[in-house]
């Protein structure tokens, strides 16, 4: 992966980590959390895991998050009221935010290793998300699709039951 596609993905996933404790509303924050599991995968997928990357897609921005969706649905939550903050506790905050990052560029400037590549992998002749997939389809085919039909039917009824009646 270049250098410049990490730092974006990189970025961005920090951008959508601060936009989940940040936003106010549920609905948004989970959609933000949704956004930073995506730039995760991307991550993954630029190291050469795909394996670990799609299945950072399919259970965590997939299932999980639409699970939390689903709750959020159901309870109805709205978005919080501001608050005020205490500038005694953001001050502390910032304080212990700025240590811990002069610890991290400390300890990585004291580690020489970290600025050599990685030796390149073995290529195989099949690549993780062919054989995962071509397993998927061909050995686990039905419960795939069964899956895929319980979810549907779960959405259906999840969006049924959180719709409010008009007075």
């Amino acid at each position: 992966m270049s250098p410049i596609l990490f730092w974006i993905f990189a970025a961005l996933m920090l951008a959508f980590g601060v936009s989940v404790v940040v936003n106010r509303d549920p609905v948004a924050s989970a959609l933000s959390l949704v956004a930073s599991f995506l730039c995760l995968a991307a991550l993954f997928v630029g190291l050469d895991a795909f394996f670990i990357g799609v299945i950072q897609v399919l259970v965590y921005a997939g299932a999980v998050m639409v699970l939390f969706l689903f709750i959020i649905m159901l309870l109805d939550l709205k978005a919080e009221k501001r608050r005020h903050f205490n500038k005694l506790a953001l001050a502390g905050g910032a304080l212990v935010t700025a240590g811990f990052v002069a610890g991290l560029v400390r300890v990585l400037s004291l580690y020489p290793a970290g600025n050599q590549p990685f030796p390149p992998l073995g290529v195989a002749k099949l690549d993780d998300v062919r054989q995962v997939g071509m397993t998927l389809f061909s050995n686990f085919n039905l419960p795939f699709q069964t899956v895929g039909v319980l979810v549907l039917v779960a959405s259906v009824g999840v969006i049924v039951l959180s719709r409010r009646e008009l007075k």
